[in-house]
Parts: C-alpha cells; structure tokens; sequence
C-alpha cells in the first residue's frame, strides 16, 4: 500500500540514513551521533504520526523503504 509522506518527513528519513552510513563508516565521530540523535527526534515528534494513517507500525516502515527507494534512484547509496 502506498502512502504519502510529507515531504519534509521523507528528507529528514534520507538525511538520518546518510548520518547512519556516515558513522558506520567512521564510527568515533561525536558530530555525527549528535546529528542521528536530532533527526531521529524530528522523525519521532513528526506530526505526520499523530494522524490516523501516521499511527501504525507499518507506516514507519513505509517511509524508510520509500526514502531508501529515493536514495538508490538518485544513486547516493549503493
């Protein structure tokens, strides 16, 4: 089932997944954890979750796999 995100929410998914990539590439960098630590809190106080189609767990699931998808059309992650 599609859903649709907001777009901020989605950009913010694709920027918590490059930090992620970012840190496991170089995993002491303090700059970095503190950023995955900001997004995932945008992330999870998003008010797109408060509504009736943001409330399951598979809508969670929906935006990392649609974020992912976007980062692989744009060819940014392998």
């Amino acid at each position: 089932m599609a859903r649709t995100f907001p777009p901020d929410l989605v950009q913010t998914q694709r920027d918590w997944m490059r930090t992620y990539d970012a840190l496991a590439r170089t995993p002491f960098r303090t700059v970095l954890r503190r950023r995955l630590q900001l997004l995932s809190c945008r992330i999870a106080s998003h008010p797109y979750w408060t509504t009736g189609t943001g409330r399951s767990t598979a809508a969670r699931t929906e935006l990392r796999r649609q974020a992912r998808s976007e980062e692989l059309r744009e060819g940014r992650i392998a």
